[in-house]
């Protein structure tokens, strides 16, 4: 018997896209959120270094890569002695974790109100039972809390108080947090701050893990790298399992992530490409009578006129434009507007918004 899952949500959007594409002048894609910028060259000089690569990778990492990723982590987070894990990309964490955890039918897992799909997909695999809410301390029974900050698709972020009383009456509950901190370093108006931080935790990992990926930060998400890191023990539980099932980032990638992980230099350039992008989209959205909310942070607009997000989904395709509708994400009036386009593909989108 196969597991039943949701319609895949880009599939549903398949007409609409269909109808941007129709644009004269061609399709301004702010959909999916892919990055275009050119991976850096300290990144693809070490993948071609690595290119000899005739044995298995070990499903742990290199000593080198579990360095460099926990020294990242300490110098962005203060976060120390933390277990550490390679991923094949975040989404495969994230769609797998609930079932690595031992979540099943008989538990429940919390997730974000407003939310990336891919949270209830994994507890839909592992058969658990999903509450999406933001007030989590409400809910009885809970196994697992996935937090989102910033948060993908509305760009929120979790303050230090806030993340420190979620992890204060979970770990009175003995349940598992786990934080998706995959857009970390995209803050804009509020700084976001890692469940591994110790102004959150009190240096204290117990329970806690965090879910990072290269894919946004150095423009990498072909690369398929993320990893997860937090409470040792649990991390050596989901490394058990992973040995077993044969989940190994290859060897040249791990090579690359070391080199991403080691080069703070690439990041703010990075940074600063979105930033501008998101300036001049945000302009040219306020002027054409939307509103944007949160969005304070990570890699995408979350906007709304008021009007049904379907509706607006269909107004910015009539315009060349591709977004997010944000049904995908449990709203139904806002749409997610992504930051990954070139600069002349927003200048497009912004002509067509203000014209």
């Amino acid at each position: 018997m196969t597991i039943r899952l949701p319609e895949f949500p880009w599939d549903t959007l398949a007409p609409i896209a269909e109808r941007a594409r129709e644009h004269i002048d061609g399709v301004v894609d702010l959909s999916v959120g892919t990055p275009v910028d050119p991976t850096p060259d300290v990144v693809q000089r070490a993948l071609c270094e690595a290119s000899d690569s005739p044995g298995y990778p070990t499903t742990a990492g290199l000593p080198e890569l579990g360095d460099a990723c926990t020294q990242w982590l300490a110098r962005r987070t203060g976060a120390s002695d933390v277990g550490f894990l390679p991923t094949i990309g975040s989404k495969e964490m994230v769609a797998w974790l609930p079932t690595g955890l031992g979540i099943g039918p008989s538990d429940t897992v919390v997730i974000p109100e407003v939310a990336y799909p891919t949270y209830a997909v994994g507890a839909a695999v592992a058969g658990a039972r999903v509450v999406a809410t933001d007030d989590v301390e409400s809910v009885d029974d809970v196994s697992m809390v996935w937090l989102n900050s910033p948060g993908n698709p509305t760009g929120a972020v979790l303050s230090v108080d806030r993340l420190s009383q979620i992890v204060s009456w979970a770990r009175d509950r003995d349940i598992v947090v786990v934080s998706d901190e995959c857009y970390l370093e995209l803050g804009w108006e509020q700084e976001p701050v890692s469940v591994l931080d110790p102004r959150v935790n009190g240096g204290d990992l117990s329970q806690l893990l965090a879910v990072h990926s290269l894919s946004k930060r150095s423009s990498m998400a072909g690369y398929r790298f993320g990893f997860v890191a937090g409470d040792p023990r649990i991390v050596d539980d989901l490394l058990s399992i992973r040995k077993h099932l044969g989940m190994m980032v290859p060897g040249p990638i791990q090579r690359a992530a070391v080199a991403a992980y080691s080069d703070d230099e690439h990041v703010p350039v990075q940074r600063d490409r979105y930033r501008t992008r998101r300036a001049h989209l945000r302009q040219a959205l306020e002027s054409a009578g939307f509103s944007i909310d949160h969005s304070v942070a990570g890699l995408y607009l979350w906007a709304t006129s008021g009007r049904d997000a379907w509706e607006t989904t269909r107004w910015f395709a009539e315009r060349g434009i591709l977004v997010a509708p944000g049904d995908f994400y449990g709203d139904d009036d806002h749409v997610r507007i992504a930051l990954t386009a070139t600069d002349e593909r927003v200048n497009v989108a912004v002509s067509r918004l203000v014209g």
